[in-house]
Order: structure tokens, then C-alpha cells, then sequence
């Protein structure tokens, strides 16, 4: 089968080795810092070196992940940081970030920047842009289906990276907020609380019912085991998995790397992938889910695979009636109803005359102090054989390299030297004596030298000069044969030219002009409200969104929510959204250079933080930039392709109904769009009208109407415009607004 790279996960150094010699062709992953896992084990610069120098011998390739939002206190260390990863010999680093992008492709040629998922890239516009900007290579995002990336390959010679297996982020990948919304933690910084795992019921605003309770934004696991085949096209297959343990790294990267080397028992490849963690699966939007199936509304974590039913309970001792083996040492859990749960570890289990035993297929009784239910059903979430199974696979090298030796003999000066493809290694001369009585054989020096364990190597084939009249002692074939690995070790790992090309940039600087009001509004209504105040600069029809975005001819300014945007709209003036992430100067600078005229800040930026930015901005510029910021609305805390309305029941209602879902603190209202995407926006509506003086050179500030009246959208303008006035306006509502991370930084 002719497939493309198969890239693999590890947060700790046993991940790392269970990847490789499960077949991965390349292995990504995290430092201790600027990793978009910040929770995994990750590495330091040193411990990467020797996972590097340990992956190149086996022709495996590792990318490092700098996949968070930088900003301007943290970007000296961040180059600092890119620069000794260079002089580690990388191969790439998956970035977000456009200020790392940019130092990569300029400063480092022998490393590849990848553009990380995080970027939101789903068109080939997206893809057109980074290209432009040096990227070799772009992971996409996980919404992009496969017909969509079959045309990509028609039009572009990028290549392309799209996940097959794993964890699914429920919204647009860098364009969630809720974790740092709802706790302080944000996901473009690594730190993702899960907060879309979390229980939720969905609201009717408009009617007040309120649905179940259940993990309502929680998805599935991806498995494209049974679409491989059509992976082809891929550049690169990446599975997803910095967070989990080794055994499930090899367990999927092992399953895929079977199917492409010509495995087609695909079902038993599936029944083994649900012995380790999983979500239960969906072939994702890669292959067409619908959206409304694409989650797990019953359970957030290992959901297991099925072994039984409860079939009676005498006191605490529980009759399973199994459909499974059930052994010693396993970890099964009962499903109580739809949500509740109880986990069980099988330290002792008896047959039906009260007898302990190890294992059994048909019942089996254990005891549990919790009432657990006749009729419920009962998975199995640890098997303590098949991982068994697993850690002695792997411990086998996946990869191995033929190596041709020649033995060489002049005088009675003995040396080796090893050949590999174009490398060689050589040994030290030693002397060697000719044999009084019992000469070393030619077999016995091939069984010698063939102990290559612990190596990626094996003996192809040895040439002898000599004749069997020597006698060679075994310890010095051992070091001939160790020296001379040595060696080729060494020669292959020679670092190529890593030397640093000085960073350039076009300085850009725009006038501080009095500040202007901007708006975004949803409705028509709204619009026509906000264009009979006065406001020139009004986001309506001409709003670009970052993902599954149409772009269309306008001969007016649009607002663009992804960087292809920049591609499509160069003869318009573009506002960059606050969806690119920016939080340096460099990044603002590169979109003035771009062609952006005016660059809207993150949500994540906070008040410190900005005043750095402009400050940093300045001394590089000799000028300010023009700068836009959000200081009301309703934040979008994630945009998804899935629809939450639907899941329940309620396609098509949104037309005449207000949806919301709620947790137990606050609600938070849906916005439906056309394609049937949704948007979930934050219950608090963000109000920093009190604060704009304390923001210097920021030249817009923008009102985000989502879900205001008009009364409300006249009230909040003329409370800015009092503001601008100079007038002491005080319109903070402790209530039902939040200053977001304007005055803490976040996580």
C-alpha cells in the first residue's frame, strides 16, 4: 500500500519508544513550555536531543510542538527556545502562533514549520497564505472532509496533515474560549480544562423547557480504521494522544501501521482498539458523521467495551452473566442509567458456589457496596491481558536496518567496518595471534558480530578476508563489532547546517487617531440601529468568518476571520478578527505586512499585556500599529460544525425558538447560523466601556451585538460615546457583565 507518513503521539519518554516501535514514521511532541498539552509529562531541550538522535537512527523523524499563543514577555525565551531546538536536529515545529511561524521560515531553513490545526485551516486560500509565509506543511482542520482535501491536492503541492484517530475537540481547534472563559485556563495556551466534558442541558429560552442533563458537547473518539484506503492522498496521518499512557499509543499507532502494511482484518483491529481508552468512535467529519451523531451524551471518558449484564444481586455479591472473558486483575464498571456509573476493580471474583477463581467466560460474582441495578449493563475499562499482551510487543524494535560488515585482516592487525545505505562506521585496529589448536570459526564470528540487540540493525551480509587459522577471542569481536556501530551511529547523526539566518521584517506604522466606534451585529435589525447612530464602520454582510467561510466579491472593508482571508481580499481594506490570536507585536506586524489595516486583539489578552504590545510594537516600528478591540458582547466562546439542538431532538426549531445550554452556574445562549453550525456565546456579556482610558493607542473599539434589542444597542453606543466624551459613565453590571481577562492573565 502506498500510504504516506503515520504520525504519532508521546507525553513521556515510554510513549515515545512505544511509538516508534509501533511503526510510527515520525513522533510529535511537547516541551515544557509553548506545548498546547501542557499537562503531559512533555520534555526538556536535553531529553529531546536524545529522543532525536535515538528516533533519526531508526529513520523516524520528531516534530516538536510550540502550538500556543505567545505573548510579547514570553517571546524571547520562545526564540531562544526554537534556536536550541535547531542545534537539536528536529525536523519541524508544529506552530499557532504567526511571530514563531515567521522567526522559523526566516531564521531556520533546515527546520520545517508546520502550521498547527490551532490555525483553523480549511480552505485552500488558508493554505495559499502560509505557503506564502514559508510554512512547509499544514495540519488542517479536523472538520475538513476528505473530498474537500482530495481538491486541496489538486490545486496545491502543500502537504497536508489531517488526524485520524483520537480525541475530537468539539469546537473549531484555536477558535474555542471556554475553558479560559469558564476557568481561567485557556486551551490556546495547553492548559484545556475540558469544559465541553462537562454536564450541560440544553434550554428552550423561548418555551423554558429544559432537556436532561447529560455531556451534551462531549464527542466521540475519531477511528478511520475502516477508511485507511482513502487516506492515501494524506501527506501525513496523525493521531492524537500526547495525554495517553503508552500502552494506548502503541495499542493505535500498531493498529494503523497493520492496516497500511496490508492487515485487513479490520474488525479485530477494532474490537483491540476498545481495550484501551476510548469514547466509544465516529469516522468523524473527515468521512461524513452527521453532526448530531458525532458525540457521547452518556459518558465523557473510557467508555470500555462490552462484557455482560447484571443478572442478579443477593447482599452485596453481583451476578454477571458474561458475553466476554472476565479475569483477575481487569477493571470492569456498571452503567447505573444514562449518565451514572459505578467502577469496580476485579481484586476478587467467585463462581456460584462461592468459590474464588482467576477467570471465567460464562458468570461470574463479585462484590460492590454500591446498589447496582438487575439489567445493567457492565463494560470492561481495563484488560489486564491483552495489556499484557502489549507490553511485551513492545519492547520489539518495529524498525530494523540491514547492515553489511567487512572483517578485515593485514598483518595480524584485525578491524570491522560496518556499511548502511551511504553511511559506514569503522572499529580500531587490535592484533589477534593465530591459533595453536582450535581456531575461531567463520560461523562463529558471524554469530558474534550478528548480536545487534538493543540496535535498529541487523547482519545482511559479512565478507572475511582471512581464513580460519586465527583465533579471535569472543570479547574482541564484541568490541569490534560495538566500535564500528558506534561510528555509524555517529556518522549518521552528523546535525546538518542549522546556522541561523538574521530575522528581517518591513516596519509598518499607521497614525494614533482619535478612537472611532466599530460594530458587529447578527441582524438586519441591528444593522439599520446601528447605521442610524452613526456608526461608519458596521460588520454585517461583510463579516468573513475564520471557518467555513464563503468568500465573495465585496467592494467594501471585510472583516476576516481566518488568514486566508488575506489571500482572497487583497485589492479590499481587511480587518483581522480577534479569531487570529494576536497577542505580540510581531504578529500584528505581520499582518500589516500581509496586508491587514487594521488587526483586532484576542480575547486573552489583558490589560498589561497590551500596553507591552503597543510598547514592543513601537520601539521595533518607530510607530504604532492600528489596532481594533472587542470592549462589549457576548463572547463566542466556541463555533462547532455540531449542532446540540439537533442532538436532542429540535432540528429546525431554531427558527422560531432561542436555545441555550446551561451548566450549573450560568446559560449560555446558541446562535444558529445557515449551514447549520452553531455558536455558543458566553452568559456574561463582556463590558469594558469603564475602562478604554486606560488603553492608549488603540484606535477602533468595537460593539459585538449578538442578541441585544435596539434599545439595548442605542443604550451601550451612547455609553462608549459618553465614554470618548470624556463623560464618567458607569455602566459595569457586577450581575450579568465580566471585564473577561482584561485585569488577571490567563493561563
Amino acid at each position: 500500500m502506498n500510504m504516506s507518513e503515520l504520525l504519532a503521539p508521546a507525553g513521556n519518554y515510554d510513549a515515545f519508544i512505544a511509538a516508534i516501535n509501533a511503526g510510527a514514521n515520525a513522533v510529535y511532541i511537547g516541551l515544557n513550555s509553548f506545548s498546547a498539552r501542557a499537562y503531559a509529562n512533555n520534555f526538556t531541550i536535553d531529553e529531546i536531543k536524545n529522543l532525536v538522535e535515538y528516533a533519526h537512527l531508526r529513520n523516524v523523524k520528531v516534530f516538536v510542538t510550540m502550538n500556543t499563543i505567545i505573548f510579547q514577555d514570553e517571546l524571547p525565551l520562545a526564540y531562544s527556545t526554537i534556536d536550541e531546538l535547531a542545534k537539536a536536529n528536529i525536523d519541524a515545529i508544529i506552530i499557532q502562533d504567526l511571530a514563531l511561524l515567521d522567526y522559523v521560515a526566516k531564521c531556520y531553513p533546515s527546520i520545517e514549520a508546520h502550521a498547527s490545526t490551532q490555525m483553523g485551516i480549511d480552505d485552500l486560500e488558508g493554505i495559499t497564505s502560509l505557503e506564502k509565509l514559508g510554512v512547509k506543511r499544514v495540519v488542517l482542520a479536523r472538520e475538513v472532509p476528505i473530498e474537500k482535501i482530495k481538491y486541496f491536492k489538486t490545486k496545491t503541492t502543500m502537504p497536508l496533515e489531517a488526524f485520524i484517530h483520537g480525541a475530537l475537540c468539539v469546537s473549531y481547534s484555536g477558535n474555542c474560549l471556554i475553558s479560559g472563559l469558564i476557568g481561567m485556563r485557556s486551551g490556546n495556551r495547553g492548559r484545556c480544562v475540558g469544559s465541553c466534558r462537562k454536564l450541560y442541558n440544553l434550554v428552550n429560552l423561548t418555551t423554558n423547557e429544559v432537556f436532561p442533563k447529560n455531556y451534551l458537547l462531549s464527542m466521540k473518539d475519531l477511528n478511520t480504521t475502516y477508511n485507511v484506503q482513502d487516506l492515501s492522498i494524506i501527506d501525513s496521518l496523525k493521531i492524537e494522544g500526547r495525554m495517553k499512557e503508552p500502552y494506548y499509543v502503541y495499542s493505535v499507532v500498531n493498529s494503523y501501521r497493520k492496516i497500511i502494511d496490508g492487515d485487513t482484518n479490520i474488525k479485530e483491529i477494532n474490537a483491540n482498539l476498545t481495550k484501551t481508552f476510548n469514547r466509544t468512535f465516529t469516522k468523524g467529519y473527515l468521512f461524513g458523521e452527521a453532526p448530531a451523531n458525532i458525540t457521547n451524551t452518556k459518558k465523557p471518558n473510557n467508555y470500555g467495551y462490552y462484557i455482560g449484564k447484571v443478572t442478579n444481586r443477593k447482599g452485596s455479591m453481583v451476578e454477571i452473566k458474561l458475553t466476554e472473558v472476565l479475569n483477575q486483575g481487569d477493571q470492569i464498571r456498571f452503567d447505573l442509567n444514562d449518565i451514572d456509573e459505578v467502577s469496580l476493580p476485579i481484586v476478587k471474583m467467585y463462581d456460584k458456589n462461592n468459590k474464588l477463581i482467576n477467570s471465567s467466560n460464562t458468570y461470574a460474582y463479585v462484590e460492590c457496596k454500591e446498589r447496582i441495578n438487575i439489567g445493567s449493563s457492565v463494560y470492561k475499562t481495563k484488560d489486564k491481558d491483552f495489556l499484557s499482551s502489549l507490553e511485551q510487543s513492545m519492547k520489539n524494535e518495529y524498525w530494523s536496518y540491514p547492515v553489511n560488515m567487512y572483517l578485515n585482516l593485514e598483518g595480524n592487525e584485525l578491524s570491522l567496518t560496518v556499511y548502511y545505505d551511504e553511511y559506514f562506521g569503522s572499529s580500531d585496529k587490535v592484533l589477534i595471534e593465530k591459533a595453536n589448536n582450535n581456531p575461531t570459526t567463520i560461523e562463529s564470528i558471524k554469530k558474534q558480530l550478528s548480536k545487534l540487540g538493543n540496535t535498529p540493525y541487523y547482519l545482511d551480509s559479512l565478507n572475511i578476508n582471512f581464513n580460519e587459522e586465527w583465533f579471535i577471542p569472543v570479547s574482541i569481536l564484541n568490541n569490534l563489532r560495538r566500535q564500528a556501530i558506534e561510528d555509524l551511529n555517529k556518522n549518521r547523526l552528523k546535525i546538518s547546517d542549522t546556522a541561523k539566518t538574521p530575522y528581517t521584517f518591513t516596519k509598518q506604522i499607521f497614525p494614533t487617531i482619535n478612537p472611532i466606534i466599530t460594530a458587529s451585529v447578527k441582524t438586519k435589525e441591528q444593522y439599520e440601529v446601528c447605521k442610524s447612530l452613526g456608526i461608519k464602520h458596521i460588520y454585517y454582510e461583510n463579516i468573513i468568518p475564520r471557518n467555513n467561510a464563503e468568500y465573495k466579491n465585496l467592494d467594501s472593508e471585510v472583516l476576516i476571520g481566518g488568514i486566508g482571508g488575506l489571500e482572497y481580499y487583497q485589492n479590499n481594506d481587511v480587518i483581522t478578527d480577534y479569531s487570529f490570536n494576536v497577542v505580540n507585536a510581531e504578529s500584528v506586524n505581520i499582518l500589516h505586512s500581509l496586508g491587514a489595516k487594521r488587526v483586532t486583539l484576542s480575547h486573552e489578552i489583558n490589560k498589561q499585556q497590551i500596553k507591552n504590545l503597543v510598547t514592543e510594537y513601537y520601539h521595533k516600528n518607530g510607530g504604532y500599529p492600528n489596532l481594533e478591540m472587542i470592549v462589549y458582547g457576548r463572547q463566542e466562546m466556541l463555533h462547532t460544525k455540531y449542532c446540540p439542538i439537533k442532538k436532542m431532538g429540535e432540528c429546525g426549531k431554531c427558527k422560531s425558538n432561542q436555545y441555550a445550554v446551561k451548566d450549573d452556574f450560568e446559560t449560555f445562549p446558541i446562535l444558529t447560523d445557515n449551514d447549520c453550525s452553531t455558536t455558543i456565546l458566553n452568559g456574561k456579556i463582556l463590558n469594558l466601556i469603564e475602562e478604554i482610558s486606560l488603553l492608549d493607542h488603540i484606535n477602533y473599539f468595537r460593539l459585538a451585538f449578538t442578541i441585544e434589542s435596539s434599545d439595548e444597542i442605542i443604550q451601550v453606543f451612547n455609553n462608549l460615546q459618553s465614554k470618548l466624551n470624556g463623560i464618567n459613565v458607569k455602566c459595569f453590571n457586577s450581575k450579568t457583565d465580566t471585564r473577561g481577562h482584561f485585569n488577571k492573565e490567563i493561563l
